[in-house]
């Protein structure tokens, strides 16, 4: 079964999406302001589309975000016009003009103002307008940035369904949140500007947010040290913590039946966590499946697949069985 195929209507209740894309053919193109402008840009857009971003990575050549979609609800005019503006902070003379007979319509729901009010809804709600906007209004800024044209990106975006439990969610985030540990980068995430757990560390409330919600924790304190213990197997810090594994020590420890921490599995490069097309629990993979099944009448041969027991992965499970691997 092909993983863009299994997608939860965001009407029927809250859905997560660990999303990833990645440049043309691979090319490292982000530099420290184009990651800057993409990380503005991404906050911005789910305002405006009204999904919360659980955390995010941003790297030279490709991006994660874990991506909460609630369940939707209707939209008042006064919030719809908020969120444009948060969306075109800065607009042009005819997008003024326009805005404003806009408003004027909608006092008494006129044509023009309805039609606008559904290309609005039409465009909140639904992780794959949030991508899509998000991706369009980047790909303009770098190209015009860079005296460039054509595509910049190699593919519309990979995404797995995210079980909306807090084991599932946070050992998710904190897959996404050591991808520049993984890389080399820095031993610690807090270090790495472009990422949603150092822009909580550095005291920003909505990266806050998402790690309180997904730790459960009500305390910005509280949580920091319960989401250390998901990075580094313990709360005293990068040094004393978990480093990174080789393939080989990887594959000899999988080889002689031993159990690695799961700080430590974190730190390699799990195909899991990015084309396993549903993660979660056993019942809830199963569940999608079963979705899936009644809604298009085909009879996919699959199952869900347990995660690998060389380490405490939990109750975890895909959608599709694959390969590990990792970078020491």
């Amino acid at each position: 079964m092909r993983h863009s195929r299994i997608k939860t209507p965001t009407s029927e209740g809250e859905a997560t999406y660990h999303c990833i894309s990645r440049t043309v053919n691979g090319e490292w193109l982000f530099d420290d302001v184009a990651k800057e402008t993409f990380r503005k840009q991404l906050w911005r857009v789910a305002d405006y589309c009204g999904v919360k971003i659980v955390t995010y990575t941003i790297m030279v050549n490709h991006f994660h975000i874990l991506v909460n979609v609630p369940q939707q609800t209707p939209v008042a005019d006064d919030e719809l016009l908020r969120r444009y503006a948060v969306l075109y902070p800065k607009p042009t003379k005819h997008q003024t003009e326009q805005l404003d007979a806009i408003k004027a319509e909608l006092v008494t729901n006129g044509p023009e103002a309805t039609a606008w009010r559904r290309r609005q809804l039409a465009r909140m709600g639904d992780v794959s307008q949030y991508m899509k906007l998000l991706k369009g209004r980047f790909s303009i800024w770098f190209n015009q940035s860079h005296e460039r044209f054509g595509t910049l990106w190699a593919e519309r975006f990979k995404s797995t369904l995210v079980e909306t439990t807090e084991h599932v969610c946070q050992t998710m985030a904190a897959y996404i949140d050591l991808n520049c540990v993984r890389a080399g980068l820095v031993t610690d995430p807090k270090d790495y500007r472009f990422c949603g757990y150092a822009e909580a560390v550095a005291g920003d409330k909505n990266s806050q947010a998402g790690i309180r919600a997904v730790t459960g924790d009500r305390t910005w304190d509280d949580a920091q040290a319960h989401y250390r213990e998901v990075l580094f197997g313990t709360g005293a810090g990068a040094k004393e913590a978990a480093a990174n594994i080789s393939a080989a020590d990887l594959h000899r420890t999988i080889a002689e039946g031993g159990k690695l921490p799961l700080a430590t599995v974190l730190r390699c490069r799990l195909r899991y966590f990015t084309d396993g097309a549903v993660l979660g629990s056993k019942a809830f993979v199963d569940a999608q499946l079963i979705t899936y099944r009644q809604k298009t009448g085909r009879r996919e041969r699959t199952a869900p697949r347990a995660l690998p027991v060389w380490t405490d992965f939990g109750d975890l499970a895909t959608l599709r069985g694959l390969r590990q691997r990792a970078f020491g």
